[in-house]
């Protein structure tokens, strides 16, 4: 399992620093809006995931929280044996921006990156979305790769 999950130590590094630099006086949104790109999308944030390994079926189950989000708005890439999945979504414009009370939805970029096991091919890597979870299968092994006993004569 450890070699699937590929670690991202300096993830929320950024927004820590932010914060902690921030004045104590200013609100959540103001720091929110801060961080807010010209297009107005928020940092990248990681979706949640949940990663299962079926041994006797030889195959990893990956699901992802993106909810909101249509299948068009999500993409995943397979680059140097990583899966990288990623979406985005835009923040509406339709109500002003002071006239919220209480603003908790989230809006930016979602991103998450396996490692994928060695020779995994693309046409092995199996998705589908459905309610806003994005369930990605793929194989643990290789036939190639998975060990061989040798008889001895």
């Amino acid at each position: 399992m450890s070699n699937i999950f590929f670690y991202e130590p300096f993830y929320d590094f950024e927004r820590l620093i932010e914060e902690s630099l921030a004045p104590r006086n200013a609100t959540r949104n103001t720091v929110q809006r801060q961080r807010n790109s010209v297009d107005g999308a928020v940092r990248s944030f990681k979706p949640r995931m949940d990663l299962h390994e079926d041994s006797e079926k030889n195959l990893v189950t990956a699901a992802f929280e993106f909810p909101g989000v249509s299948k068009e708005n999500v993409q995943i890439d397979v680059h140097n044996g990583k899966l990288i999945v990623s979406a985005e979504t835009k923040q509406s414009s339709e109500h002003d921006e002071n006239g919220y009370a209480v603003r908790e939805r989230r809006f930016g970029k979602f991103s998450r990156t396996l490692q994928l096991p060695q020779g995994v091919k693309d046409d092995e890597i199996k998705a589908s979305l459905e309610n806003g979870v994005l369930i990605v299968t793929f194989p643990k092994t290789t036939p190639e790769l998975a060990p061989k006993r040798i008889t001895i004569a």
